[in-house]
């Protein structure tokens, strides 16, 4: 079958930036017949790295974050609003959460994630989380009531991210914590989260470290923090960023590996069936250029990376072309902007490296510093924090990253 006789219909749950990626790469694949994205938010995809940072702070307005289509998909169907509630792969159906029942030819998973809470005992009110335009837009009103005395409860990308923008917006008291000894120590080592702490903590962010929530205080909302440690912080406001749950109930019941996302092969089918394949954080993929384990990856560049590959795998599949793309390798990388400076990372600095070793800079000082990660003798990642000059250092190490897999299956 050509690309000029497609037929049939290719139905993408998740209308985020993955699902529209995915619509954009099913086009650029030789997909001519009918796309239908399914989204449970009622916009249209916009861009989430700016919600913890240019919209919290009041300088980027929803129409500077949406996302512009590709004329390729301006025959596309949108079904916002909606959610998807169960899926019947033997059927090649999906069931929404208004009854509606969605037949397909081929099924693209891409409904991402959801914020993980805290189960502790307390009220409600006041706590928030950031993975949604409307999520940040209440945690905005919040942070910009006089006075307001916010705990960010989770020392990650988002954790540190919020806490540097409500720095800027002139919160008077803010701080973080984390039960593990150092900022995003788990994907970046303790050299660079010394490093963070020291930068953070100059420009007025305090951190409670070693510590885990036990509770909130309060009647009708927050007043309080209450650490496993026996302190309590007063909060006004308190921001969940403790990790993410993949939206994968839709699916249960399937034979699929549901596990930690979806599980895929390395060319993005799930489950073995040709006909479905997974596409940005919320898939579970084997990296070929490392060791093969299957991981997801929440980095920006990873929706158009798993989009661009799990198109070729179904539209092969869907024209019966017999050809199957090569198996999947990409190039992580990720940035955060905090205060002044930004985190650029390419690679993988978080699977396994055995040596860090400092490229350029020193991590004592508030100059640039740019980190290296290695396996077995092999660079894997490389990290800068600072400013422009560090991501370009940085960057000059992507070709090395490219040239050969950075560890052996």
């Amino acid at each position: 079958m050509t690309a000029s006789q497609s037929t049939g219909h290719v139905l993408v749950v998740g209308a985020s930036m993955a699902g529209l990626r995915a619509a954009e790469q099913l086009r650029a694949a030789g997909w001519t017949g009918a796309i239908t994205l399914v989204g449970d938010e009622p916009h249209m995809p916009y861009n989430r790295p700016p919600l913890s940072k240019e919209v919290l702070a009041g300088t980027a307005p929803f129409a500077s974050l949406a996302f512009r289509p590709r004329p390729a998909v301006a025959d596309a169907a949108w079904l916002l609003g909606r959610r998807a509630v169960t899926a019947r792969l033997s059927e090649r159906t999906v069931v929404l959460d208004d009854g509606t029942s969605l037949s397909y030819d081929g099924l693209v998973v891409a409904t991402g994630m959801r914020p993980r809470r805290l189960t502790c005992p307390g009220p409600l009110p006041g706590r928030h989380t950031v993975r949604t335009l409307d999520d940040a837009q209440g945690l905005r009103e919040a942070l910009t009531r006089p006075g307001a005395r916010v705990v960010v409860v989770g020392a990650g990308f988002i954790g540190c991210e919020v806490a540097a923008t409500a720095v800027a917006l002139g919160v008077r008291e803010v701080t973080v914590v984390d039960p593990l000894p150092l900022p995003m120590t788990g994907p970046l080592g303790p050299l660079l989260g010394r490093a963070l702490l020291r930068r953070h903590e100059a420009r007025g962010v305090r951190f409670a470290l070693g510590t885990g929530v036990a509770g909130f205080t309060g009647e009708d909302r927050v007043t309080g923090v209450e650490l496993s440690d026996g302190r309590v912080l007063a909060a006004d406001v308190v921001v969940e960023s403790v990790g993410s749950v993949a939206n994968t109930e839709w699916l249960d019941g399937n034979g699929l590996d549901l596990t930690d996302g979806v599980r895929t092969d390395a060319l993005l089918r799930a489950g073995g069936r040709p006909e479905v394949v997974a596409v940005g954080d919320v898939a579970r993929f084997p990296n070929a250029r490392y060791d093969g384990a299957p991981r997801r990856v929440e980095h920006w560049s990873i929706p158009g990376d798993t989009a661009k590959q799990a198109a070729r795998t179904l539209v092969a599949h869907l024209h019966g072309t017999g050809e199957e793309p090569a198996p999947f390798a990409p190039l992580p990388t990720f940035w955060s902007d905090q205060h002044d400076f930004r985190l650029q990372s390419f690679g993988a600095p978080s699977y396994g490296a055995d040596d860090v070793r400092v490229l350029d800079g020193t991590p004592d000082g508030d100059g640039d510093l740019v980190v290296g990660y290695h396996h077995d003798g092999l660079l894997v990642g490389v990290v800068a924090l600072g400013g422009p000059g560090a991501a370009s250092a940085a960057a000059r190490h992507r070709p090395a990253l490219l040239a050969r897999p950075a560890v052996t299956a």
